[in-house]
């Protein structure tokens, strides 16, 4: 068999991958020897004596059973864990996340007329400054501020 590294190369060029990826149809290698220029390779890639392997990738299967599996919790646990609470979750989302939904409760309250606008504006400010840990203690507050005004 002949020496083809040059039309390898050339191929390579035009098919714009690397020498390892091209292939010769082995039935057409008397023409793909005599071609010698750019013009004469492009020719025999139209006619399909020329042409390149599919580039290998990574399978995703692994990884979607992976997100799957995580979406319920599983391997999340604390040998899994890299890089401190803060930046698993900065505190700043943690802190919009508890802020909207304090906010949205105290609305509907006022809505519904549990609160006043003066008691709402009152624990408004008071969740804005942070002095409710969560949604249960805004609610607990809410029912003291209402217990005191019947």
């Amino acid at each position: 068999m002949s020496d083809l590294a040059s039309q390898r190369r050339l191929a390579a060029s035009v098919l714009g991958c690397g020498e390892n990826r091209v292939w010769f149809n082995p039935e057409k290698l008397s023409d793909i020897q005599n071609a010698m220029s750019r013009e004469d390779i492009r020719k025999l890639v139209e006619e399909g004596a020329i042409s390149s392997h599919q580039k290998k990738g990574v399978s995703r299967g692994r990884a979607r059973l992976r997100m799957v599996k995580r979406s319920y919790g599983h391997g999340k646990g604390q040998g899994r864990r890299s890089g401190a609470k803060g930046a698993r979750t900065p505190s700043k989302t943690e802190w919009i996340k508890k802020i909207r939904s304090q906010r949205r409760e105290l609305r509907s309250q006022r809505e519904a007329g549990t609160i006043t606008s003066t008691e709402y504006r009152r624990l408004y400010r008071r969740a804005a400054g942070g002095q409710f840990r969560n949604l249960a203690h805004m609610k607990t507050q809410i029912e003291l501020v209402t217990s005191r005004r019947d």
